[in-house]
């Protein structure tokens, strides 16, 4: 019989103590920090990682996110030139790589001549002066592959054949 009287006490025993300990940590850690008043020094400027980058050509902006497929990609410098393919592939929506290269190849002053969207494919189509753009996308099923396929135009050559069928 007396355990029984005796248990309510003991509940409210450790009650009341661990509202103590949870009161008198409160004010220890509040006391502690007013202590502390560490005045705190301007923290450096932390840069941004970048979330797009050039790689071969020097003047069409990749996402972060795109790997390169070494083995399908092609590029050719000459002095004053660089051409050839760029085969990339990532984890990335097409619809966003078709707004992303839409906007940054008219930063980087690109004109567009042609876009053509399907459900998996989308080709967009850029020209400069001496350039023009081909950028492929394919979204299958784990990845996206995108093609950067960068050729000189014809401008400067004569477009009329001559009597041995060459131009």
């Amino acid at each position: 019989m007396k355990i029984r009287h005796c248990l309510p006490a003991i509940c409210w025993g450790c009650l009341i103590f661990t509202a103590f300990i949870f009161i008198s940590g409160c004010g220890l850690f509040k006391g502690s920090s007013a202590s502390k008043q560490v005045q705190s020094s301007p923290q450096p400027e932390v840069k941004e990682k970048p979330v797009a980058v050039y790689y071969d050509f020097e003047d069409v902006l990749v996402p972060k996110e795109l790997k390169i497929i070494k083995d399908r990609t092609v590029i050719v410098s000459t002095p004053g030139f660089r051409s050839g393919i760029l085969s990339l592939k990532g984890r990335v929506e097409s619809n966003s790589l078709y707004n992303f290269f839409s906007i940054n190849m008219e930063k980087d002053n690109w004109e567009v001549i042609s876009r053509i969207k399907a459900p998996e494919t989308t080709i967009m189509v850029f020209q400069k002066a001496t350039r023009c753009a081909v950028i492929s996308i394919r979204e299958e099923q784990i990845y996206t592959y995108i093609e950067i396929g960068i050729a000189p135009t014809l401008r400067g050559v004569s477009q009329n054949p001559t009597n041995d069928g060459t131009f």
